[in-house]
This record gives structure tokens, sequence and C-alpha cells, in this order.
């Protein structure tokens, strides 16, 4: 019988993240040995990569990291299979130290954050891999966001009060305002905007808007010499509804998000809403 006590597995299980059960299987073969038992679970977790890819990743986190004094700030997704690997202390600390050298190394887009070195010799693809091993899940780094021109703030959302923050929210203003900041990431949040303004939807998009107006319209069987009002305050309705600044406030659904930003004497440059898998 292996020589081991129970705070052996403890100790196993919180370096790799392992289950109890592959712990002392792996501590049974390296003869109660912690170091050839860590080892021997990662050789294993190696191996199993592969066969996770296939694997649906829908679970997860978003981190986030702001600045001391609000002038940057990031957000991350970082997704797995489970939602009990998602609230272990393992998955959440590689969230967040690769949201820390997000906010270090300001990467491009993702595939040059995945192809940088955050340890040496070792890519953030690599300490993704290394997460998927050690947790024994499909880990995927799918999306961050990184903002630093302005005064910048989060809103983290909890879905359920045992898992970590499932949607995060960064907005930018052109000047400091903490309550507005706060109040339209929240806002953000819970109507999920698709663009900031009517300026910011694609032309094609517009385009297949107005498509469906006239069409459905003319379904209708409206009049023909009514169709382009119709058609225009149908448009209106889909740019009131799928921008932020034409949506009305959640916090005062009298005023439109524009109109609440433009009484604060602010304005949002921009902003980043993540929703774990989605």
């Amino acid at each position: 019988m292996a020589n081991y006590t129970a705070a052996d597995v403890k100790k196993l299980r919180e370096l790799t993240g392992a289950g109890m059960m592959d712990c002392k299987k792996a501590l049974d073969e390296a003869e109660g040995n912690v170091d050839k038992a860590v080892e021997a679970l990662r050789i294993k977790g190696q191996k199993g990569v592969a066969k996770r890819e296939g694997r649906s990743a829908e679970n997860g986190a978003v981190v986030s990291l702001i600045a001391d004094d609000n002038t940057s700030g990031v957000i991350v997704e970082l997704k797995c299979e489970t939602d009990f690997v998602a609230k272990g202390d393992k998955f959440q600390a590689v969230a967040n130290e690769i949201a820390a050298h997000v906010a270090k190394t300001s990467p491009a887009d993702l595939d040059a954050l995945l192809a940088s070195e955050i340890e040496a010799g070792k890519t953030v693809q690599a300490f993704v891999d290394e997460a998927n091993a050690t947790l024994g899940e499909k880990i995927v780094l799918d999306r961050f966001a990184q903002f630093s021109d302005g005064y910048v703030s989060v809103y983290m959302h909890r879905t359920m009060p045992d898992l970590p923050p499932q949607i995060g929210v960064l907005v930018e203003l052109d000047k400091e305002n903490a309550e507005v900041a706060k109040g339209v990431a929240q806002h953000i949040a819970a109507f999920a905007p698709k663009y900031l303004s009517r300026e910011d939807v694609p032309a094609e998009v517009v385009e297949a808007e107005r498509r469906v107006a006239e069409e459905t319209t003319r379904q209708e069987g409206k009049p023909e010499a009514a169709l382009p009002k119709i058609v225009e305050g149908r448009l209106n309705g889909f740019f009131k509804d799928a921008t932020l600044l034409g949506q009305p406030y959640a916090l005062d659904n009298k005023k439109s998000v524009e109109k609440v930003l433009q009484e604060a004497g602010v304005t949002l440059k921009r902003f980043s809403r993540i929703k774990v898998g989605i």
C-alpha cells in the first residue's frame, strides 16, 4: 500500500485540479511521492487534450482587471465544460493570469494573444493547453477586450451566486463619471445592445432590415403610398432596440441612454459586452 495521507491527496488536488480518484491513483503509482504524482497527472492530462478537442465548452467565467486610476481595463472570457471547474480556484487563477498578461502586453487580437509569451518559453496557447491537461476539461480562451483611451470602468454580473461572473461589460467614457459608467454598464449587461449608435450599424444590416420591413408591410396589405413611412417607422424601431444610445435607460425608462449621457456631460466612446458561451 502506498505511503500517503489524506493531506497528500488534498495537496495534489490543489496543485493539479484533478479529481480525488485520479489523485489517489496517481499517488498509488508514484508510491506516495507528490511531485511524481503531479508529473504523472500532467502527462496523463496532455494525452487527453486531443480527445477533448471535440467537446463543447459552454461554461466558464469572465474576469476583469481595471487600473487603479481607471485609465485602462481588460475583460477576458475563459471557457470550460462544466460549472464545477468554472467555480474552482485553479480555473479562475488561470483566467486572472491571462487578464493580467493582456493588461501588460496589449495584444492586437486573439491570435496575437495566444501566440505571445506569458512565461519564459511558454505561449498563452501552451498555458491554456496546460490548464486543459491539469483540469481534465476542454479549456478555451475565446475573447477579450481592452480599453485604454479614457475613463474605463467595468460591471461584472453573476447569473448564479455560487458561480464566477458570466457577464462582463467594459465601458469607456471621455471623462470621469463613476456613477454614469456603472449605470450604463449595468444597462448593457441587462439589454445586450449590438451597436453603440446608428452610425455603427453596418450598411448591409440596415439594408436587410429595410427589406424585411418592406416585405412585411406589403404582406400586411398596407397601402403602397403609406409604405415609406411605415418602413421608416419600423427601421427606427430596429435602431431603438439594437443601438445602446437609442434604448430606454434601464434606471429611468423615460429617458434614452443617449439623453442620460448628454445630461451628465459625458460621451460613451465604446463598450464591450461578453457573456460566457454567447
